[in-house]
């Protein structure tokens, strides 16, 4: 008996079909993407540059330890009540000296002077400070800040910060509420 030949097989739907799979997985398959915190970074500081004095009710010092401890201005506090601290600490309350000093502030696009705080929020973190305590005290500035922006847009144009399309009042917004947090490098404040 003759042997008999085996039929070849056609590799090149082979090859389409696993094309097609590999597109189908990278079309379905979701990707993390990092986020990350968005902040305007202060420029470099010159070498020659001597050091600001400034007046320690002007400063709300927030620091986390590696406990993941919050403390406000040295007293205990609760991340949840950060943002409600943040908020008054940095709204104006002219002659109080429990409060940050208020300052005038020409803004041109208003065309007058605007009283402002003189507050800086100090934050500093320890270098065993857990990320997600590290992120949980970011967002409750970001939120803080962020509400104060809602509250003066509504205020001047009846629209949420948010929902401003014209970047010239965007603009005057920032102007009127500044994000003034000073981040401090991480050290080992409760040791190790």
């Amino acid at each position: 008996m003759p042997k008999r030949a085996t039929p070849e097989i056609n590799a090149g739907s082979m090859a389409d079909i696993a094309f097609l799979l590999l597109i189908f997985f990278l079309v379905t398959t979701t990707m993390d993407v990092d986020t990350g915190i968005i902040r305007k970074l202060p420029p470099p500081v010159e070498k020659n540059q001597d050091d600001v004095e400034v007046n320690d009710r002007n400063v709300l010092k927030i620091l986390v330890n590696s406990h993941d401890l919050l403390l406000i201005d040295g007293q205990r506090g609760d991340v949840n009540m950060l943002k409600a601290k943040v908020e008054d600490f940095m709204s104006l309350h002219p002659n109080n000296p429990k409060y940050p000093e208020v300052k005038p502030k020409y803004i041109k696009e208003l065309g007058k002077e605007v009283m402002l705080s003189k507050g800086v929020i100090s934050l500093k973190n320890d270098r065993g400070t857990s990320y997600g305590m590290y992120i949980k005290v970011q967002d409750e500035l970001a939120k803080a800040f962020h509400e104060m922006k809602d509250q003066k847009s509504l205020q001047m144009y009846g629209v949420k910060y948010s929902q401003l399309v014209d970047p010239a009042k965007v603009k005057i917004i920032n102007k009127l509420v500044p994000v003034p947090i000073s981040e401090a490098e991480p050290e080992n404040v409760g040791g190790e």
